[in-house]
């Protein structure tokens, strides 16, 4: 694929997850689509009622509002895409932060893998150290009051 198909692929994911389409996101994933999110508690997921049941949670967990990229790396079946999030936590257990809401700003990574112009595989990474500093929570908050 070209640079140009991962963009467009990436990018109309990015708007499903947006807008909460969560039927739409599904739609551009394999049947046996890997999911993981880390660090989320519901750990590696894979098929299309487990990524549906996840985005369920996550879209009433968080609020995007802003999405800044950083950097988009290709290759011939997948990309690694680095963006800046902006948004509100309503429920901080989808990242191990139990109890806590809020503002945060964290940097995030996806790596994408591609079946044709479906996606395979996605694996996320988010800053948790920034989440939990903003959401008040443990070591991360303290060493952010000091």
């Amino acid at each position: 694929m070209t640079p140009e198909q991962i963009d467009k692929l990436i990018n109309e994911h990015f708007e499903y997850e947006a807008t909460d389409n969560i039927d739409a996101v599904v739609a551009g994933m394999t049947p046996d689509a890997a999911h993981h999110v880390i660090p989320s508690p519901a750990g590696p997921i894979s098929g299309h009622a487990a990524v549906r049941a996840f985005y369920t949670r996550l879209f009433a967990a968080i609020a995007g509002e802003k999405v800044t990229p950083v950097r988009r790396l290709y290759g011939p079946d997948f990309v690694v895409d680095e963006v800046l999030w902006e948004g509100q936590v309503h429920d901080g257990s989808i990242f191990l932060c139990d109890g806590k809401s809020g503002r945060v700003t964290f940097r995030m990574l996806h790596v994408f893998e591609f079946d044709g112009e479906l996606v395979k595989s996605e694996q996320v990474w988010c800053d948790l150290a920034a989440i939990q500093a903003q959401l008040g929570v443990g070591a991360a908050a303290a060493a952010v009051a000091a």
